[in-house]
């Protein structure tokens, strides 16, 4: 064993030669291990935020939306999809038209507005995974057409599945006459869908993509299209592209720019956490500086013998620097430790829960990520070496006969 390493060990115990940390050590290694951890939890907790409220929100709108300029209908799939698989075929790995106007949806004793999305039901998976009650069902057999809505809303409206509804719209995006009623059309409700986000299980309900059609009058012709990418990093690359080969009158988004409004709310909530982790690192330091300073006063007396026997300046800085590294790797461990271990009972159990009309979710969600672990732990141990530097020279500077005299 080295002898700077044989003196750290020396100079973390007492001066009863207890086997345990001294106090002043011991308060320092938890001040640090509790500082990495709250600054890890909160970014695993904001890492999660993004995953899931994207995850919820591309279930509904896939990772581009294709619609048209103020609205308008777009021609026939038929004459645009083969070209768009041809043109994106490595890139897209669906195209789905849809359906979607604002309707009136009433039961027996209440009435909201909607919006109602006609779908093709064999290639949306995604949504069926959300049903709590009854079944992803739209299709059109015998009896009254079929819906499925949202939680929130079959809630406001006082009904259930197997219940019936109506929905009262415009036909053709005209205003109501004599030569072109409103259209007034009864569906049975087949199943209830529970995304955690409030703002879509109030205010979207769902049709077989022929039934929407026929049912405003548009023939043919469709509101737009979802679309998911391969590769989602590169999902504006392609929307831009996208949006060159299809021209006016189509209007392609990013789901990003969709819901910019969500997405700019987890950003910001990101903004804090490089003041968070300066102000964490900060208490860090000063809790290295303040010890290693406790202990070269301590040790002084220990020091003075050491210059007297011939130990030179460095062997000094290795020392002290050694037990500065010591405290902090502790620390940082135990941190990093305590972190996976809240995050994981979290991820498992779900402990804390949120209210779902606030937060788009229903419990604190978690993403693991390694990136969060090396960012922290790195940041934290650099500078705290770095600001242990100034109680090492201190240290390195002490003359042998006044620390022997030292008391």
């Amino acid at each position: 064993m080295s002898l700077p390493l044989f003196l750290t060990r020396k100079y973390l115990r007492t001066r009863k030669d207890s086997r345990f940390l001294s106090v002043i050590s011991l308060i320092t290694i938890i001040g640090i291990a509790i500082g990495v951890a709250v600054v890890i939890i909160a970014l695993t907790v904001l890492d999660g935020f993004e995953n899931v409220v994207s995850e919820k929100i591309t279930s509904f709108n896939s990772h581009v939306k294709v619609t048209g300029f103020g609205s308008r209908n777009l021609p026939s799939p038929s004459m645009v999809i083969p070209e768009l698989q041809e043109q994106f075929q490595d890139n897209f790995t669906r195209i789905q038209p849809y359906v979607s106007k604002l309707t009136i949806i009433k039961s027996k004793k209440m009435t909201e507005g909607i919006t109602l999305t006609g779908i093709e039901a064999g290639n949306n998976s995604e949504l069926s995974g959300f049903i709590q009650t009854g079944s992803f069902n739209l299709q059109n057999d015998s009896g009254l057409p079929k819906i499925i809505l949202g939680k929130t809303l079959s809630e406001k409206l006082l009904i259930k599945v197997g219940d019936t509804v109506t929905i009262f719209s415009l036909k053709n995006d005209q205003s109501p006459s004599l030569e072109n009623p409103p259209v007034i059309e009864q569906f049975y409700v087949s199943g209830i869908y529970e995304s955690g986000m409030s703002e879509y299980d109030d205010l979207n309900a769902f049709v077989s993509f022929s039934t929407a059609q026929k049912m405003f009058g548009m023939g043919d012709l469709i509101s737009g299209y979802n679309i998911k990418v391969k590769d989602l990093s590169r999902v504006k690359y392609l929307a831009e592209q996208l949006q060159d080969f299809l021209g006016y009158p189509y209007y392609v988004r990013t789901i990003f720019q969709v819901h910019q409004n969500i997405f700019t709310w987890i950003e910001l909530q990101k903004e804090p956490i490089p003041i968070i982790l300066g102000l964490i690192i900060f208490v860090a330091v000063f809790n290295i500086v303040g010890t290693l300073l406790m202990i070269v006063l301590e040790r002084t007396n220990s020091v003075g013998i050491l210059r007297s026997l011939g130990a030179n300046r460095k062997l000094i800085m290795k020392t002290f620097l050694l037990h500065a590294m010591y405290l902090i790797l502790i620390g940082v461990l135990i941190g990093n430790f305590l972190a996976l271990v809240l995050t994981l009972l979290q991820q498992k159990f779900d402990i804390i829960s949120l209210p779902d009309k606030i937060y788009f979710v229903t419990h604190v969600p978690i993403s693991i990520e390694l990136k969060n672990y090396l960012l922290v732990t790195t940041v934290t141990i650099a500078v705290s070496l770095v600001a242990s530097m100034l109680p090492v020279v201190i240290a390195s500077k002490i003359k042998p006969i006044s620390a022997i005299r030292f008391e």
